[in-house]
């Protein structure tokens, strides 16, 4: 059976991030691609210029459609927006509890704006936290997450040990925001923790990596592979992808998802 991996996200207009970054993604890594869009987004490379949210009965809607009938092997979570949209998912994913779900905490868009409502911050910790088998925060959410200051490595696991010791699973800790010309991910969990590491791409085609990134490792756990495995795949397919790269746009521009594997 071809692995079966839903992405609940916003939809990216420019096509790098959210649920169209998704979609390339899995397909790319040998998954089949579902979707429930959270919202729509007005956006390209240079920023985002206007949110719309999707009716929260219509995100459970999708969930619901898909599960039944086709079956979930893997979810990815993105942007939510809200504290409704946030209860909304939660409840829906209560007929898959055994499927392995990766929550991405997206809370600011590459150009900066907001994605997620600061309000909501209590609900995503409430609702998904400790559903997911792998959160995968930058440095800024995982300083919003645990009210930590994360500005270097060491702070920056030590933020994401006081992640798990607030109920998640497992947490990759990403250093991409962090200063220096190595990029360093912690993989986290209970039983062990596993540093990966790769030199600083000099870019500003970077728009979409977050996105590419869980719903890689979501693809790899619904492959089969271990939570290491998955993210090591997830990660090579991503340094892959920005070395692609197509140069679009004149903002962030995004990855190259389709031309990584050539």
């Amino acid at each position: 059976m071809i692995a079966r991996v839903l992405a609940i996200a916003g939809s990216d207009s420019g096509g790098g991030a959210g649920i169209q970054a998704d979609i390339k993604t899995i397909t790319m890594l040998g998954g089949y691609a579902m979707t429930a869009v959270t919202a729509i987004t007005v956006q390209n490379t240079l920023g985002v210029t206007a949110v719309h949210a999707i009716p929260d009965e219509i995100v459970q809607g999708q969930i619901r459609a898909v599960v039944d009938d086709i079956g979930v092997d893997a979810i990815k979570i993105g942007m939510l927006g809200n504290a409704a949209t946030i209860a909304a998912v939660a409840e829906a994913l209560d007929a898959v509890a055994e499927v392995p779900i990766v929550l991405d905490p997206v809370m600011v868009a590459k150009g900066g704006s907001r994605l997620l409502e600061a309000g909501a911050i209590s609900a995503l910790k409430a609702g998904l936290l400790s559903r997911a088998a792998l959160v995968t925060p930058n440095a800024p959410e995982l300083a919003v997450l645990t009210g930590r200051d994360v500005r270097t490595e060491t702070e920056m696991l030590r933020a994401g040990r006081a992640l798990l010791r607030a109920g998640a699973a497992a947490v990759l800790a990403k250093g991409g925001h962090l200063q220096g010309d190595t990029v360093a991910d912690w993989l986290l969990t209970a039983e062990a923790e596993t540093r990966f590491a790769a030199p600083r791409r000099d870019t500003p085609h970077t728009h979409g990596t977050g996105c590419t990134l869980s719903s890689a490792v979501a693809t790899g756990l619904a492959k089969g592979l271990s939570l290491v495995e998955a993210v090591a795949e997830a990660r090579d397919y991503l340094q892959a992808a920005m070395d692609a790269a197509p140069g679009l746009g004149r903002g962030h521009g995004p990855l190259g998802h389709n031309f990584a594997l050539l």
